[in-house]
């Protein structure tokens, strides 16, 4: 009970803290940079990608069935668009991935530096239980293994009810790993990261997923809208921006749950501490 308290106190400290101009601008940053790098790549590898696609998409004998259907179905000009097609659908995990692992190295630090000035944590010790190299590690190993989940799941996504399901599912359980960590990573041990991960594991579950249901609605749209296959370019940047904004309420989020729970992991034991030593003062005058 007393978990859920602090997941709800949290998240009305993370609303309220995310319309502060800094934050806007911490979700307008990643965004600016992740939408330049992709739009670049993108620009300069659309053509050769599209015609890979397209051989690959009509000679092997895994795939060319998916165009047999279409054509059979009445689709006549769906080699025309299937190409483009996958190219989108293999690009919107790549992009989402992308931006939340910057958003997490990047952005989540600041956001911590920036709460970390407020009355509520000023007094917290920096203990700095990660080094640079291991986040990194732990970073890009977590969004390695969401990323192959989700290419060998991906062609089910269009099956109900899963594509409402495995996408708040992997991106929540990535959002859970890397802000979990990452908020940690300068203020507590590891030993006291270890701790809190597993004694509020549920509680960091729940809160992953909500933020991975609230960026699932533009996954859903991305995939789903023809629309999004036309102005790919323009949905796209939309799209990120919605995304860095729900990540960045993601990072408020996790801090002010996390700091939360240091400063009481700290006191409890502080308090225990007291209490033995209270103890062998007490046996000793006997």
């Amino acid at each position: 009970m007393i978990a859920v308290q602090q997941v709800v106190r949290a998240f009305g400290l993370a609303l309220v803290a995310s319309m502060h101009p800094r934050m806007l601008w911490l979700s307008l940053r990643p965004f600016l940079i992740i939408s330049v790098f992709w739009g670049c790549l993108i620009w300069i590898m659309w053509t050769p990608t599209l015609a890979i696609l397209s051989a690959f998409l009509t000679n092997s004998i895994f795939t060319s069935w998916i165009q047999d259907g279409l054509l059979w179905a009445g689709f006549d000009n769906a080699r025309a668009w299937i190409a483009p097609f996958f190219f989108v659908m293999l690009a919107i995990p790549l992009i989402t991935i992308s931006l939340l692992v910057f958003i997490a190295f990047t952005t989540v630090p600041a956001i911590v530096k920036s709460l970390c000035k407020q009355p509520l944590y000023r007094n917290l010790q920096s203990k700095r239980g990660a080094s640079l190299i291991g986040s990194l590690l732990y970073t890009f190993w977590s969004a390695f293994i969401c990323l192959v989940l989700v290419m060998l799941t991906l062609p089910v996504w269009w099956i109900p009810p899963l594509f409402a399901i495995l996408p708040p599912l992997f991106w929540g359980w990535l959002t859970m790993r890397l802000m979990s960590y990452d908020v940690l990573a300068g203020h507590a041990s590891s030993e006291e990261r270890d701790t809190l991960i597993k004694q509020y594991r549920w509680s960091l579950l729940v809160m992953g997923v909500a933020c991975g249901m609230l960026g699932a609605v533009p996954t859903f749209f991305w995939a789903t809208s023809a629309l999004a296959l036309v102005l790919f370019p323009i949905v796209s940047f939309v799209a990120l921006w919605i995304y860095s904004l729900i990540f960045v309420f993601a990072g408020l989020w996790f801090a002010h749950f996390l700091l939360e729970a240091l400063q009481n992991l700290r006191e409890d034991e502080l308090n225990k501490s007291l209490v033995v030593e209270t103890r062998v003062i007490d046996s000793g005058e006997r």
